[in-house]
């Protein structure tokens, strides 16, 4: 039985969707890491020329790919693909956020908890040195939580695309934003932290490296969620009457202004509360340093909850977009309801997800290639998958679809596309190399022959 394709109700939906898809934890506990680690004010410059150019490309090229087909990404690439191999690998896009939506999830809990902390916990005892680690390994509180998170999800995956996804993003967004802004003030305004904001937003041509640029191609690449099936999937619920380009440049926009609030809320307080040294990447920054920065400052309980209330939003919504994007796919491809979906996806995350939990507590002691579940997952899909599914987009866009084809859909019924010189070189030439690029430098990052 052909199943109703939902919709979104107009461009904000769309943009709000796909910022809320693209708005994640990476924005908040990466991007501030490796400004400060990269050179700050150069790293955001090059940060903001790669997404203008890079990124909006493939933003543009998956969107109009998933609006031109009414489809998720395995019935893009078949109706698409003009060989058997190529109509196949849409299910490489497919298969990226069923693997990363049960980890992050995880990584969900944990937030659900510190925001549970901070409003009813002891600051001392949050902010001991050892409490993240005891928590994380504690088994079963752990798995707790990220139940907690994997239901707030299913429940908006279930209510479907515009009464779930749409007025959930609608409301989270604007509110994340506001949040971000108030906690940004609260930071900056605090003895020491103009040094962090100087160092952030002021390019210094001396701090440039070609590992700036590495790092920044990188993180654009994941924060823009590139190549993970949500953009395919949130172009085929898009109207025709919607602007592809106008919507494309919102998200961009959305988006790098979220990045830059990240990086100004934490990189001055930082700075103002335990120096340059401080910044560390990944969990540690966002469940070690910034809870003992927010118990030293006034105020600090209320601007925790604030911070975690962001951090929950954000990552809601990044968790909302990858999960469609699965659902989506089980309904284009299976002919199966939203209802059934839902419950299939369920049992994935929890069983995928529980792996990921108890890896480093009672399942610590079982590794793939040296790897907790968790890290092994992030490892497979942000550092090998998703840069080959980017690879087949271009392939797709360039040698099977057309570029003229993409091009026709973003023009249709005269909609703009005023950047269409730099999406003809970019998707042929350039974006190509640069997905080269993140592919090898990632690899070589997780086996710890380079650093980033």
């Amino acid at each position: 039985m052909e199943q109703k394709r939902g919709s979104f109700t107009g461009k904000l939906g769309f943009v709000l969707s796909a910022a809320g898809a693209s708005v994640g934890l990476g924005n908040i506990w990466r991007f501030p890491y490796l400004a400060a680690k990269y050179g700050g004010g150069i790293f955001l410059l090059i940060y903001i020329l790669l997404a203008v150019t890079f990124g909006y490309t493939m933003i543009i090229a998956e969107t109009a790919i998933g609006r031109a087909s009414c489809k998720s990404p395995v019935g893009a690439f078949r109706g698409y693909g003009k060989t058997d191999a190529m109509k196949k690998t849409g299910w490489i896009s497919a298969v990226i956020p069923l693997l990363i939506v049960p980890y992050y999830s995880v990584i969900g809990g944990w937030v659900c908890r510190y925001l549970y902390d901070f409003i009813a916990g002891d600051l001392s005892v949050i902010t001991a040195d050892t409490y993240f680690t005891d928590f994380i390994t504690g088994g079963w509180n752990p798995l707790l939580w990220f139940c907690v998170f994997t239901a707030m999800i299913l429940i908006i995956i279930f209510l479907g695309v515009e009464n779930g996804i749409e007025k959930v993003s609608k409301f989270m967004m604007p509110v994340l934003v506001v949040l971000a802004v108030i906690i940004c003030i609260y930071t900056i305004t605090r003895e020491g932290a103009l040094a962090g904001v100087r160092y952030f937003l002021v390019p210094d041509l001396s701090r440039f490296s070609w590992m700036t640029v590495v790092a920044a191609m990188g993180q654009m690449f994941y924060s823009l969620s590139i190549a993970m099936g949500i953009l395919i999937t949130f172009g085929s619920y898009m109207k025709k009457d919607t602007s592809v380009e106008n919507s494309t440049i919102q998200v961009e926009i959305f988006d790098t202004a979220i990045a830059v609030l990240a990086g100004l809320m934490i990189i001055p307080a930082v700075f103002a509360f335990s120096g340059a040294g401080g910044l560390k990447a990944g969990p540690s920054l966002m469940f070690v340093i910034m809870p003992k920065i927010f118990a030293g400052m006034e105020f600090g309980r209320l601007i925790g909850i604030l911070f975690f209330v962001l951090v929950l939003f954000a990552a809601l919504t990044s968790a909302i977009a990858l999960s469609e994007s699965v659902v989506s796919t089980f309904s284009d491809e299976f002919r199966w309801s939203r209802k059934k979906g839902t419950i299939i996806m369920a049992a994935v995350m929890l069983v995928l997800g529980s792996l990921s939990c108890l890896g480093y507590g009672p399942l610590g002691s079982v590794t793939i290639l040296g790897m907790q579940f968790l890290d092994f997952f992030d490892f497979l899909t942000n550092s090998v998958m998703m840069p080959v599914a980017a690879m087949t987009i271009c392939v797709l866009v360039t040698r099977h679809m057309g570029i003229q084809a993409v091009e026709d859909e973003v023009t249709l019924d005269g909609a703009p596309f005023r950047r269409r010189t730099i999406f003809r070189f970019m998707i042929r030439w350039v974006c190509p190399l640069f997905i080269l690029i993140i592919l090898i430098s990632s690899i070589a990052n997780a086996f710890g022959w380079i650093h980033i």
